[in-house]
């Protein structure tokens, strides 16, 4: 079924009237769904990915193979997440890329190719969708919240047993507590 705002009621997490094609640098978290724990783990704070981690890291990292108006920053693949920074460079007439259909694309991708990995037996099934619904974003508006971002992304491994995003935490240390209700 569409979706249908009069039925589904769902609240839309981006900003009102902001174009998500606009130039620009966005933190960006993906998680798994059920936030299953399918892309590795974590011991003394170093992540260990699983291979099927490992490919969602090499996508990640092939996105401006694809896509050459976009740049990527710093990037974390964590036990049942991602979070990376994404740089819209300026558009074209020709190009409409937003930074919804970028993280669209990935999803379907890493998806497709999860489940041919599961097809074949190398990694652990999932029900439903590989990853959740949606994505959070937040615009990146300065230099000093671009490295704050870059310095949470990097040290995520070391407080992964405090992470929001940890299936058994109950603290909330995410970088967008604060600043994002």
């Amino acid at each position: 079924m569409p979706y249908n705002p009069d039925i589904h009621h769902r609240r839309s997490i981006r900003l009102k009237g902001y174009d998500y094609s606009k130039a620009g640098a966005y933190f960006v978290t993906i998680c798994i769904n059920q936030r299953k724990t399918l892309l590795g783990e974590i011991g003394n704070g170093i992540m260990k990915p699983t291979p099927a981690g490992e490919m969602v890291q090499t996508v990640w990292n092939q996105i401006p193979l694809y896509y050459l108006n976009i740049e990527l920053d710093a990037f974390v693949l964590m036990p049942n997440h991602i979070h990376g920074i994404v740089v819209l460079k300026s558009q074209s007439k020709e190009s409409s890329m937003t930074l919804g259909k970028i993280i669209h694309r990935f999803k379907s991708y890493t998806t497709a190719k999860y489940r041919h990995g599961v097809n074949q037996g190398k990694w652990q099934a999932f029900v439903g969708r590989l990853w959740q619904r949606g994505y959070h974003e937040r615009i990146i508006r300065s230099e000093k919240s671009c490295d704050y971002l870059r310095q949470y992304i990097e040290n995520n491994p070391l407080s992964w047993e405090l992470d929001t995003l940890h299936p058994h935490s109950i603290l909330d240390n995410s970088p967008y507590a604060k600043e994002n209700p």
